[in-house]
């Protein structure tokens, strides 16, 4: 994979969230919503990424907001393939030679997913396709030792899926993919709402509360944030009419408890299966948090008051994914190894 600075090779971040474009040479060039908004019946796409995010719940009859990726892999594969086709095109604008991609898939998807990754790649203009999964990129990403004789621990909480790996001389020893993320989270938020408070809300409006007043745990260095609301509107379950109601931290806290047990019990099961000598590299060093759910706050003192392991997050949780496969086609003869083949 050599080329100079006008090499057109790229690695993708395939999240069910977002999706980011990462330009050998010119770092993340594309960060945007994994969405497609497409006309009733037909399969041409009127909006992709951050455009077609804002039609979510808002969308006539005759337009469908669709996310091509549910719990990290393909579920609408001819939508997937058209925001793909979509985002190369705008973050690799101009003349195209086939391009090269490193792309992202998770720790635990089959082969016929692996394929249909594999296929919608090459469909949008891929000469060549090759993939490293998520924990691994992760970890390249947060600037862990993965070549080195150490175990290193890493935490990837994405939209659609957690990956946590335990990562030693390159390769992954033992790992647990989990498909429980940010979505189930808003989820979660939702549920919690319907049922307490009889409101109906949108995934929107559950994750703008996740954003704004979400935690696993008390945060010391913000006692202030125990004490803050969060307003919501929507629609009441009986009777249909619209309603507005203050929604405090702890209730929220409390509404997230089941998908945040189900993180820390992957952590768990992960750790138990891990070699006693990469066990005590891991006690030394800590588990490193990437992904978007590692902004959580509190998950990092949730984890680590569970497991009596230091918890660190990464410095830029979001990008890490994306930057492990940058760094992939940054120097694709060294870090060949940790590659699967397309």
């Amino acid at each position: 994979m050599r080329g100079g600075r006008d090499s057109r090779d790229i690695g993708i971040d395939l999240g069910t969230a977002n999706t980011l474009v990462y330009m050998r040479g010119h770092g993340i060039v594309l960060n945007e919503p994994s969405v497609v908004a497409v006309k009733a019946g037909s399969t041409t796409a009127l909006a992709v990424g951050t455009e077609a995010k804002e039609t979510i719940g808002r969308t006539p009859g005759s337009i469908t907001a669709i996310r091509p990726l549910r719990d990290g892999v393909i579920s609408d594969y001819e939508a997937a393939e058209e925001m793909l086709r979509h985002f190369v095109r705008k973050a690799v604008p101009g003349r195209r030679p086939r391009t090269r991609m490193v792309v992202c898939v998770p720790s635990g998807v089959t082969p016929v997913e692996r394929r249909a990754i594999v296929h919608a790649a090459t469909r949008a203009g891929a000469r060549a396709v090759h993939l490293i999964e998520e924990p691994m990129a992760a970890a390249i990403g947060a600037g862990l030792p993965v070549s080195d004789a150490r175990g290193s621990m890493v935490v990837d909480i994405g939209g659609g899926t957690t990956e946590v790996a335990v990562i030693s001389l390159g390769g992954i020893v033992t790992a647990q993919s989990l498909r429980v993320g940010g979505d189930r989270m808003d989820t979660a938020i939702t549920d919690y709402v319907r049922k307490e408070h009889k409101l109906l809300i949108g995934e929107r409006t559950a994750e703008d509360i996740k954003v704004a007043i979400g935690s696993a745990w008390p945060v010391p260095e913000d006692p202030a944030m125990e004490m803050r609301a969060f307003t919501i509107r929507g629609r009441q379950k009986v009777g249909g009419l619209p309603m507005s109601l203050d929604l405090t931290t702890s209730e929220v806290r409390a509404a997230l408890e089941e998908p945040v047990e189900a993180i820390i019990a992957a952590v768990r099961a992960t750790l138990e299966e891990c070699p006693p000598e990469l066990s005590g590299d891991i006690m030394e060093y800590g588990i490193v948090l990437t992904g978007g759910g590692a902004l959580l706050p509190g998950l990092d003192l949730r984890i680590a008051a569970a497991t009596g392991i230091p918890v660190h997050v990464a410095d830029n949780p979001l990008d890490c994914v994306a930057i492990g496969s940058g760094k992939c086609v940054e120097d694709f003869d060294n870090l060949q190894k940790l590659l699967k083949a397309g």
